[in-house]
């Protein structure tokens, strides 16, 4: 996707955790933009598994409509608040951090990735053995039933969504995520979030 990471989905977001910063701040980075892809993209590595990104959400304060069908923002789109979130299905269990100390959603996004890497960094020193220090901030995950059974389970599902079905299965994801798309159905996300979490159950499983 562009200059996004690996594995990363963009999201708007549905309602903002917790209370929203009062008096943001401008921030005091002067790095570009690609630095902070990259940094997040370096940090998604070392969160994953079996040498891959691990798959994360990032969430905009922007609308449905805001967001083309390839999943990046449009040109013209702009956030209501320049918070956001990162959700990561990281090797230590789900992670979210939400950020919105700063002026811009890119400046926030920066935060999390610097603090990705602090704490990371927290490894060097031997005083983690298994990621606690990642407690704090794992999600909480829902006690409702699985979407699918199985990846094999799942894999069936996105192709009876397009009318390739016998394609490789990142083609059959693409048409997936395209025939779902919320601005094809009157912003109706239901199977576009169920196309997502089929593809996610893939990457766990190492199929895709």
């Amino acid at each position: 996707m562009s200059d996004y990471p690996a594995n990363v989905t963009l999201r708007p977001i549905a309602a903002w955790r917790g209370v929203e910063t009062k008096n943001r701040v401008a921030s005091n980075f002067s790095a570009p933009w690609r630095a902070t892809l990259k940094l997040l993209d370096k940090e998604l590595f070392n969160l994953g598994t079996g040498r891959r990104n691990a798959p994360a959400v990032l969430q905009i304060a922007m609308r449905e409509q805001d967001f083309r069908i390839d999943g990046l923002p449009r040109a013209n789109a702009r956030p209501t608040h320049p918070g956001v979130i990162l959700s990561i299905d990281s090797k230590h269990g789900p992670l979210t951090y939400p950020c919105d100390k700063f002026t811009t959603w890119q400046d926030n996004l920066r935060a999390i990735a610097l603090a990705l890497e602090a704490l990371r960094k927290v490894d060097r020193y031997g005083i983690t053995a298994s990621g606690e220090q990642y407690t704090g901030w794992r999600a909480i995950e829902s006690g409702a039933a699985p979407l699918f059974r199985s990846a094999d389970d799942a894999e069936r599902y996105l192709r009876s969504l397009t009318k390739y079905s016998e394609q490789g299965i990142g083609f059959v994801i693409q048409r997936a995520r395209a025939n779902t798309h919320p601005d094809r159905h009157d912003g109706e996300r239901t199977e576009y979030d169920k196309v997502d979490a089929a593809v996610q159950l893939l990457e766990r499983e190492g199929r895709l």
